[in-house]
This record gives C-alpha cells, structure tokens and sequence, in this order.
C-alpha cells in the first residue's frame, strides 16, 4: 500500500519537511519559505484560551438508558420511553486550578453530562457535590479570584481563601464537604455528580414542576487524604478513566431526580432555589430513572474533550430553568465562554454538533460550515437567511414547543435583593453531625491547617460560623489552631 503524501493544509504536497530553504548551508533563511511560516503560525495558535474555571478534566462518551418513564413531568423525548438509549458526553474536572494543576487537587470536580438527544444537545452542567459556595452570580468572579493563585507568588493562598469566604458565611455548607474526606476523590470513576441547580420539568398539559438532578456513581465513594494525594501523579485520575474504558472496565452511573410541584415549592421550609442548601430526602425523595456508562474514551483529547463547549441553557423541550440566581447568570456567561474560546459556530465542532437536523437562520462567522456530521450545510447555501419569510419549505416556529410561563413571587418588587439573614448554618450541621468520628478529625484538622494561615479577624468569623453549624464542629477547630 502506497504511503500518503504529506501535504500543507491547503493539500499542496511537500517535498522535505526537515530542511528550511537558506542560502546556502550556512546562509540565512529566505521569505519563500512558505511551508515553514505555515508551520510556525499554526504552532503558534495551537492554544486556545484556557477555562477560567474547569480548566483540567477528562471526558469519554456512554449510553443512557431509561427505566422509569417521566412522561406525567415532562415532554422530553429521551425521557419518555422505557428502555430507551440515548448517546452521552461526559467531561470531569477540576475547578479551581488551571491546566499545570493535579488531578489530586482538593477541589469540587466538575461533572458535565450531555445527552444527544433526537430534539438537540441536552446539557446538565454541575459538580460532584450537591450545592455550591455562593446563591448570587454577583459573587462569583471574586469568588474565583479568591481562589487563584496569588497575584505576586503565583501560588494558591490559603489566607486568600479563608479571607473570602470569612466575608461570606454561605459558603460554610459547600467548605464542610470541600474540606471532609471528599474533597479529594480518589479517581473520576468514584465520585458522584449532581445537577446542583433546581431545574423544571413541564409536560403536555403546560403543568410546571421543579427537579434536581443526581448521578450516584455504581463504583462507590473512594477518597484520598492530602498525604496520599500528594504522592500521586498529576495526571493520575485521567490515566485511570482512559485505562479503565480500554480494558472494557466500563464506569457507570444510577441516575435519579428529585420533584415537586409548584404548590409544595411555595410552602418548602427553605429556599428551594438557593443553590447553596440540598432538598432534605424526607421532603422530597428520590426517584431512581435510569443509568448510563461510559464505554468510549475520545480519539482526540483536543478536538473533544477540550472542545466540548456545555453550556446550561443547551435545554430540550419539557426542561427548562428556575428562579435560581446562579442559573440564571449562567445562562448568559457559558455561551459566552465558548463564543470567546471556540468562535462563534463552537456548535458545529463534532463533539458540539446535535446528533439530529438543525434548522436556523444564523450565519457567516469564523468556521462556518466546519460540521462533517450527516447535514454538513456549508453556511447553509443560498436558502433565504432571515424569518419570518413566505417560503413554506423553510424552517418555521412550532407552537406545540412552547414553555408554560415562569412562576413569580405576588407583590415581587424589582431591585436588589440581599440573601444574607438566610439560615446558612443548619444544613453544614446537620452534615457534620452524620459524619463519623474519624472523619469529623479529618475534616476539622483539613480546615484548621488552612484557617491557621489567615488573620485573627478571619479566623475569629469562621469559628463563629462554624460553632452556629454545631458547637463541637467549631470547639474542634478552635483547639486545632
């Protein structure tokens, strides 16, 4: 079998690949070195800007199969018929640190699921924890800062991180998980996922109902401790999950969700939009759907894994959004990400591209066209670009689709509205009194070893926020320090 040529990325074959054009052996190179430039231009622009937040992960795609129709909640397709497969993306991740961090960070992992659906990409972009530091995307830029290197050592401060969060009593429920036993996972096939945000169902009658999403991993919880961690190689969780598919050792996931109605979410005892408090069990169970596994590791890192552009407003009809503040701000701020990293059509790079036939007016743009899926449209040719239009041959909306309205509070005045008399301490003691003796050491001795590093005045709010959640959960990091 006759080799391939090697060509230049416009197809014009290549002579020699190891040898600039000079003059002479020991001369300078000329500006005919075509190839060459070509080269060096696109080694230059090899790197993409890198995530703020999520920057190192790993994904691999799976099948979702469901066992429990939810068709009286919702009209999604994938949710309807028992039995029925549906293709999934699923992208693990650090959160804080960037691509030169560890695996083994202690850190909330990203859990980013996408179903490919036959009505578009669905995309549930959450954690492997059940809440989050803060309930107002106003927060969140400075929150993340908090969380970065220092600015002049270029290494994580822990003072910094204590410093925010002493300003910030919500996030003591999100910190008691952060610092426990499962703030460092022992690998991406050991950690649990979770929507976090309350999202909506709503089905054929136009009747709203609010869910949560949850991914109980079927290997079991398996954590690390901060020395154990420290031994391992940086890039260890992302050989392990790559190793594990290989080998056929598939990783897989029960899916549940946990409903209620619009009349039980007026008299819920807390703020079931506060994404910084969990739905107790007992007022609202779970309800196993269904499960899916990861069999097929990507062919390309880049091209997929890095690529892959979630988004949470990627919502298929029969789901939507909720009052949830940090929803809401991310509804805008994802799509915006990947405008900036990926360009404008990021939705027609493979991994992105809906596994049905998409019908929009949207064109031009860097990388139009770049789809090699079944329905590659070329910027969509010379159909008429704009709606509506007389042509009963093009793509028109369908009022079948339609949303039930969103519901508000009565007398709901419009300004800004501060969070901050809410009850943040009775959840982070409620989990703290479950945990087990030689966790509640654990967890105590993680936080008393960064608090330590912060300022009396830091220290002296956090212990206090602290004792609020359980007296014996603060006594035992005020003795630590």
């Amino acid at each position: 079998m006759a080799r391939k040529v090697l060509t230049t990325s416009a197809g014009c074959p290549v002579a020699d690949d190891n040898n600039s054009v000079s003059v002479g052996a020991r001369g300078p190179l000329t500006f005919d070195n075509y190839q060459l430039f070509e080269k060096l231009a696109h080694f230059n622009r090899e790197r993409i800007p890198e995530r703020v937040v999520h920057a190192r992960g790993a994904g691999a795609y799976g099948t979702f199969t469901l066992s429990k129709s939810l068709s009286n909640y919702t009209i999604a397709d994938f949710l309807q018929k028992e039995g029925s497969n549906t293709e999934v993306f699923l992208r693990f991740s650090t959160v804080g640190g960037g691509q030169d961090s560890s695996d083994y960070a202690r850190d909330p992992r990203g859990f980013a699921l996408r179903f490919y659906t036959q009505q578009g990409n669905y995309d549930v972009v959450g954690n492997n924890t059940p809440v989050f530091f803060l309930n107002d995307p106003q927060k969140f830029p400075d929150f993340v800062h908090s969380q970065k290197k220092h600015p002049m050592s270029n290494v994580p401060s822990a003072a910094r991180m204590y410093e925010y969060w002493a300003n910030h009593p919500q996030s003591l429920h999100q910190i008691t998980i952060l610092m426990s036993d499962r703030g460092i996972p022992l690998s991406w096939r050991h950690v649990h996922g979770f929507g976090s945000h309350t999202f909506s169902f709503w089905n054929d009658k136009g009747e709203r109902y609010w869910m949560k999403w949850h991914f109980i991993t079927d290997q079991g919880i398996k954590t690390m401790t901060d020395e154990e961690a420290a031994s391992m190689p940086p890039f260890g969780a992302q050989k392990d999950l790559v190793e594990a598919i290989e080998k056929g050792d598939y990783p897989s996931w029960t899916v549940k969700v946990q409903i209620m109605s619009e009349e039980q979410a007026r008299t819920f005892p807390i703020n079931p939009f506060d994404l910084t408090k969990v739905w107790p069990y007992e007022l609202a169970p779970l309800i196993e759907i269904g499960r899916f596994e990861l069999n097929k590791n990507v062919t390309n890192y880049f091209s997929e894994t890095e690529q892959v552009a979630f988004a949470p407003n990627n919502f298929v009809p029969g789901i939507g959004s909720s009052p949830d503040k940090m929803l809401q701000a991310r509804l805008l701020a994802y799509q915006d990400a990947h405008r900036y990293r990926l360009g404008v059509n990021h939705n027609q790079i493979p991994v992105n591209a809906p596994r049905c036939p998409v019908h929009h007016y949207q064109r031009d743009g860097a990388m139009t066209g770049v789809c090699p899926v079944k329905h590659e449209h070329k910027n969509q040719g010379s159909e008429v670009n704009f709606f509506p239009n007389d042509r009963e041959d093009l793509p028109a909306p369908d009022a079948k689709y339609l949303e039930p309205p969103m519901p508000v509070e009565a007398d709901a005045w419009i300004g800004r509205h501060s969070q901050d008399e809410e009850d943040y301490y009775s959840q982070a003691g409620n989990l703290y009194r479950i945990m087990s003796e030689q966790q509640k050491e654990a967890l105590t001795s993680t936080i008393a070893g960064g608090l330590s590093q912060a300022t009396a005045s830091v220290q002296e709010r956090m212990l206090s926020y602290i004792s609020k959640a359980d007296k014996d959960y603060g006594n035992r990091v005020k003795a630590k320090l």
